[in-house]
């Protein structure tokens, strides 16, 4: 990439800044943001590997969107950040919480055989829908730390246990009617993602 180029993708996320603080201003002190501006910025910075911004942009999106979970790629790049900087505890969390909300992406980024595809229209779409938008590969050269880690960490015992309990999980809810048993089945999910914040 050409000091150019670089130039061009710090002047968008200013741009993406000025614009998030207008509709901040606009709406009395909140963000309303329903273009979802707020999820472009990481993306921005890992192209320009400038990891220490992406990092004090999350840090400012949890504090301004505290219950906005986010998306599977931006959760993805939220990992790869913490990764970089080291934080090697919350990369593990937050890899964790990229799976639950695709599980798919870790294993499309790592080229593995995926093994928890099924026939439903819901996994077909969550699948395809990664696999189409990853702008992200194993075979990156600035990614190459990275996916050493990421491969050897989905082999721990603390990745496939969590893993396994969410699957567990999610395949009970799909069959289980309203009531008592699946409101538990909710709240056991809930408190599995919230042990990952």
């Amino acid at each position: 990439m050409t000091p150019k180029q670089a130039e061009r993708i710090q002047n968008k996320i200013k741009k993406i800044k000025k614009e998030l603080a207008a509709d901040k201003k606009h709406w009395g002190g909140y963000y309303h943001d329903g273009r979802g501006l707020r999820y472009l910025p990481p993306a921005l910075y890992l192209k320009i590997n400038d990891y220490t911004g992406a990092l004090r942009y999350f840090n400012w999106f949890n504090k301004n969107f505290p219950e906005d979970a986010g998306f599977p790629i931006f959760l993805f790049e939220w990992t790869i950040t913490l990764f970089k900087r080291k934080k090697i505890e919350d990369a593990e969390k937050k890899a964790l919480e990229t799976f639950c909300c695709n599980r798919f992406i870790i294993d499309v980024f790592l080229g593995n055989e995926l093994i928890h595809l099924d026939h439903s229209e819901k996994t077909n779409w969550e699948y395809s829908n990664i696999a189409e938008n990853l702008e992200y590969s194993k075979d990156q050269e600035e990614l190459q730390d990275f996916t050493i880690w990421l491969k050897d960490f989905t082999i721990t015992k603390t990745f496939n246990d969590f893993t396994h309990k969410f699957i567990e999980i999610e395949t009970a809810l799909e069959n289980e009617p309203v009531g008592n048993k699946r409101s538990q089945l909710v709240r056991e999910q809930s408190q599995l993602i919230e042990s990952l914040r």
